[in-house]
């Protein structure tokens, strides 16, 4: 899923945010998220399984908001 898709995304749900600013939390959670992932990953799915993330919660002025998508 592209930046501009999630954009979209979140405009269609009435919160406007620019895909160059998804990118930016992309860059800065991204590490973190994928260490808590490969922490955990193999315990609860095996070595050679992978995950699809279809669902996020974003903070949008100071209000947490649901994301879903299709996947």
């Amino acid at each position: 899923m592209s930046y501009a898709n999630l954009s979209d995304m979140l405009q269609e749900r009435g919160i406007s945010v620019n895909r160059s600013t998804i990118y930016r939390w992309f860059i800065e959670f991204a590490p973190s998220l994928r260490k808590k992932i490969r922490r955990y990953r193999y315990q609860m799915i095996g070595k050679d399984s992978s995950w699809q993330l279809d669902e996020t919660y974003v903070k949008v002025k100071g209000k947490e908001r649901y994301l879903t998508a299709e996947l």
